[in-house]
C-alpha cells in the first residue's frame, strides 16, 4: 500500500515544481521528503521525476502516477470533510413542535439562523396540532412548541397574529362583512392535506349542519394554496399574514371566535439547554416577518 503522506508529498512536489518547496508545505525536511520520492520511484519501478539545477518535472510516468495520486489524496479530504461533523460531539437535541403556519413562515427562518449560530446543537421539527403541542410538551417529550392561543399571552412568549381569513380571486363575491366558516363551505375549496394542523382545525370547526366541503385542490404549503385561491380554483382559509396585497386577492375576516389566534411559544416540561436560545431566534424570525409584509394598498 502506498503511504498517504508520500503521496500528498508528490502531489505538492509537483504543484510548487520542487522538492523543497513541495517539502516545506506538509512541512517535511528536504532530506527526509527526497528519501520519500526515491522511495515512490523504487516502489514503482521507474522515475516518476526529472530533476534539474531549476526544480524538477514529470516524466510521462510521473504525470499518470500525479494524477491518480491527486485523486486519492481529494477522496481522503472528501471522507475526512464526510465524518468531520460526527466527530464533533452535539451537546444536544432540541425538539420543536409548530402548526401549518408557523412551520412554514417562522420555522425556517428560526432555524438558519439558529442552527448556523449553535453548531454544537440539533434541532428536530414537527408538525403538530396545538392540542397536541400541549400534550407532548407536559410530557416533556419536547422542548419547545409554537402554539395557537385564544387567550392572554405573555409578551415575551407572543410571536403574532395568526388569525384566518378567507380569499379568493380578484372580483369574487365574498359579502361586505365577515363570514362564517359554514358559510363560505357551501363553495368550491382548495387547501392543505387532509393530514395538516390546519385543515383538522377546520375539520373540527365545520359543524354537524354545515355541508360536506368540496376540496378541488389540496397543495403542501399556504403559499401553493393562496396560488390555487388566486388562480380562481377554489376558496382557500389562510391565516391573513400570508396573504400578499400584490396579489389582488378578495378577502374577507372569518366570524368564528375559533378563527382569531395568536402565537405563541410554550416550552416543555423538561427544556433541554437551548431551548431559550432556540426561542430568541423564533422571536427574531416573527419580528422578520412582520417586518417583510408589504402595506396594504
Amino acid at each position: 500500500m502506498y503511504d498517504l503522506l508520500d503521496l500528498t508529498l508528490f502531489v505538492a512536489v509537483l504543484d510548487e515544481g520542487s522538492i523543497t518547496a513541495g517539502a516545506a508545505r506538509l512541512p517535511l525536511s528536504l532530506p527526509s521528503a527526497s528519501a520519500r520520492v526515491r522511495g515512490l520511484e523504487s516502489r514503482v519501478g521507474v522515475e516518476l521525476l526529472v530533476r534539474g539545477r531549476r526544480g524538477v518535472r514529470p516524466t510521462p510516468a510521473g504525470v499518470a502516477f500525479g494524477r491518480h495520486a491527486r485523486e486519492v489524496v481529494a477522496g481522503v479530504r472528501r471522507l475526512d470533510g464526510a465524518v468531520a461533523a460526527y466527530s464533533r460531539p452535539a451537546t444536544g437535541r432540541l425538539t420543536l413542535l409548530a402548526g401549518s403556519s408557523a412551520m412554514q413562515r417562522l420555522v425556517p427562518r428560526a432555524l438558519v439562523s439558529f442552527l448556523t449560530a449553535r453548531p454544537d446543537l440539533d434541532v428536530v421539527t414537527a408538525e403538530r396540532r396545538s392540542a397536541d403541542q400541549v400534550r407532548v410538551l407536559a410530557e416533556g417529550e419536547a422542548d419547545l412548541g409554537v402554539v395557537i392561543s385564544d387567550g392572554p399571552v405573555p409578551p415575551e412568549d407572543r410571536l403574532g397574529d395568526d388569525s384566518l381569513v378567507v380569499v379568493g380571486a380578484s372580483g369574487v363575491e365574498l359579502g361586505d362583512g365577515p363570514v362564517s366558516f359554514a358559510e363560505i363551505a357551501e363553495f368550491p375549496m382548495v387547501g392543505l392535506p387532509v393530514e395538516s394542523p390546519l385543515q383538522q382545525t377546520l375539520e373540527a370547526n365545520l359543524g354537524d349542519r354545515a355541508p360536506l366541503v368540496r376540496y378541488r385542490g389540496r397543495a403542501v404549503g399556504l403559499t401553493a394554496v393562496v396560488g390555487l385561491a388566486a388562480a380562481g380554483v377554489g376558496l382557500a382559509v389562510v391565516p391573513r399574514h400570508v396573504v400578499d396585497p400584490a396579489l389582488g386577492l378578495t378577502v374577507a375576516d372569518l366570524r368564528d371566535p375559533w378563527a382569531r389566534r395568536t402565537l405563541a411559544l410554550r416550552r416543555g416540561a423538561r427544556p433541554a439547554d437551548g431551548t431559550d436560545v432556540l426561542a430568541d431566534h423564533l422571536r427574531g424570525a416573527a419580528e422578520a416577518a412582520r417586518a417583510s409584509v408589504p402595506p396594504e394598498g
